[in-house]
């Protein structure tokens, strides 16, 4: 029977093989997204991957079989990183529309320090089709809960909870193309189009999905008809 400072020893450097392997994975997958956000998954080579993260080429094929198992991987878990800094950027006392602005300001942030990100995920569909579904699917289902607890604390009185996937999708898409449209802005003039991007987001969003509910301004509310009902005009 082995003694138990043995043990203790054997344990220990068990830990620091698993804490060099953790790291070394870590490194794999930050090279891999800067590679990949420069390059595209096409140009993204296991030797360009290694050379940036460090190591030999052979070591690669110690955490991934191929190439396309770490693209495979890759967009969920750049992708926490994204969920990660937007509830890091919220105020956990804001609610209603300055909830939903300050997701969306986090998410250009995001976006501006992480230059690379859109490239992973726009070409993903097409490279890992595996990794984009899982993305998606997972980004929709923090968002729907999310939202959850707002219509629960009484902020969404227009919908319903069955409702909320749907609002999702329609939120995420939005994000989507107006990332395209500030992209296509002139670098000189992006921070300018983000903002004016997000007052308009946050214009459609106070006057649609928070209108009955906290965080609505009266602005949004429907004002009051004054005088009779206009005359309903018989089609000819």
């Amino acid at each position: 029977m082995e003694s138990p400072s043995k043990l203790k020893s054997v344990e220990k450097k068990r830990g620091t093989r698993e804490a060099k392997a953790d790291e070394t994975r870590r490194a794999l997958f930050s090279a891999a997204a800067t590679v990949v956000g420069k390059f595209g998954y096409e140009g993204a080579s296991v030797a360009k991957i290694t050379e940036l993260a460090g190591v030999a080429n052979g070591t690669f094929y110690n955490y991934f079989t191929t190439r396309q198992e770490l693209f495979d991987q890759l967009l969920p878990a750049v992708g926490d990183s994204i969920v990660d800094y937007i509830r890091s950027r919220l105020d956990r006392a804001s609610s209603g529309v300055e909830r939903e602005r300050q997701r969306l300001v986090a998410y250009f942030e995001f976006i501006q320090q992480n230059r690379g990100f859109l490239r992973i995920l726009n070409e993903a569909e097409v490279y890992a089709p595996r990794a984009f579904r899982q993305h998606i699917k997972r980004f929709a289902v923090r968002y729907v809960k999310a939202l959850t607890r707002q219509l629960q604390n009484g902020e969404m009185e227009s919908f319903r909870e069955d409702e909320l996937e749907t609002i999702v999708y329609m939120l995420m898409g939005a994000r989507t193309y107006l990332t395209m449209l500030w992209r296509s802005a002139p670098t000189s003039s992006r921070k300018s189009a983000g903002e004016s991007f997000i007052s308009t987001y946050v214009k459609l969003i106070e006057r649609g999905l928070f209108v009955s509910g906290a965080g609505a301004s009266k602005s949004a509310l429907p004002k009051k008809r004054v005088g009779p009902a206009p005359t309903r005009l018989t089609p000819a």
